[in-house]
This record gives C-alpha cells, sequence and structure tokens, in this order.
C-alpha cells in the first residue's frame, strides 16, 4: 500500500532567502542601468544633444509634438555640459552604492541588509518631497518599493538577531 505524503510546504527561510535574493538582483540591476547611464551621458558632451536626441524619437516611432515627450525634451535639451558632466559623477556614486548593497545582499551578508535599511531608508524622505512637489505614478511606485524593501529588511533583521 502506497503512503500519502503531505504536500511539504516551503519553509520561511527559503522564502526569506528568495526575497532577499529579488531585492539584491533588484539593486544589482539598477546599478547596471546607471553605470550604462553614466558612460552615455559623457558621450553626448562631443555630439549634439539636440540631434542624438531627435535621433532616438525617430528610431522609437515617438511623437515629438506629444505633450509628456515636449517637456522631456525640452529638459534634455537645457542641459548644460556642466550640468552633464555631474549628473554621470552622481549616477557612479549612486551606481557603486547600489552595486556594494546588490553583491552584499546576493552574498547574504548582514551587514549589507543593515546598509541597504539606511541608504534606501534616507532616500525615502527626500522621494516623498519630490512627491509633494509634483505627483507621478513613477514616483508613487518608486516611493512603495523602497518602503517595501527597507519594512521587509527591518523586519528580517529584528527576526534574525
Amino acid at each position: 500500500m502506497a503512503s500519502v505524503r503531505p504536500a511539504r510546504r516551503p519553509s520561511r527561510g527559503r522564502s526569506s532567502t528568495r526575497t532577499l535574493l529579488l531585492i539584491a538582483f533588484f539593486k544589482l540591476f539598477k546599478g547596471v542601468l546607471l553605470i550604462a547611464v553614466g558612460i552615455g551621458a559623457p558621450r553626448l558632451l562631443h555630439r549634439n544633444v539636440a540631434d542624438t536626441v531627435l535621433g532616438w524619437v525617430n528610431i522609437l516611432r515617438v511623437d515629438p509634438d506629444n505633450r509628456f515627450i515636449h517637456g522631456a525634451l525640452s529638459r534634455v535639451l537645457s542641459i548644460s555640459p556642466k550640468q552633464l558632466t555631474e549628473t554621470s559623477i552622481g549616477t557612479f556614486i549612486y551606481a557603486g552604492l547600489l552595486l556594494t548593497e546588490g553583491t552584499g545582499l546576493l552574498l547574504r551578508k548582514r551587514w549589507a541588509e543593515y546598509f541597504t535599511i539606511i541608504t534606501t531608508g534616507g532616500l525615502v524622505p527626500l522621494e516623498i518631497y519630490e512627491l509633494s512637489r509634483h505627483v507621478s505614478v513613477a514616483k508613487i511606485v518608486v516611493l512603495i518599493v523602497n518602503a517595501a524593501i527597507v519594512g521587509y529588511l527591518v523586519i528580517r533583521v529584528r527576526r534574525t538577531r
């Protein structure tokens, strides 16, 4: 007679580790994306930014007269070379921070959990301020995701002391 065993439930530890790895990959993805932006931004210094941006608008077949595209284009085209350089430097610094967080979380280091709580939690007030200046769906999503990451890590750190 074959015995019937109840299905095994995944342990809390396995689910917790998956969530931690998901956060790690999210941080690593953002870091790599920012490095790409940091590398691409200085290349615009020696080119006509307007031509480059309009070329991308044509490649993506976006209507340049769309109010959202027009607003983005006017912001991008008003950037000075100094601002572009400063943005590139800031992007590399933030990418380094994200890659440090992501690598530490991927290796399941306790310091990375604390580091991520401090750095991500420190940005939440800035996100709230930006949201108070201009509400957008993207800003709301970023705030919710970062608050969820901080909340999850705080609970995890307190639970696994």
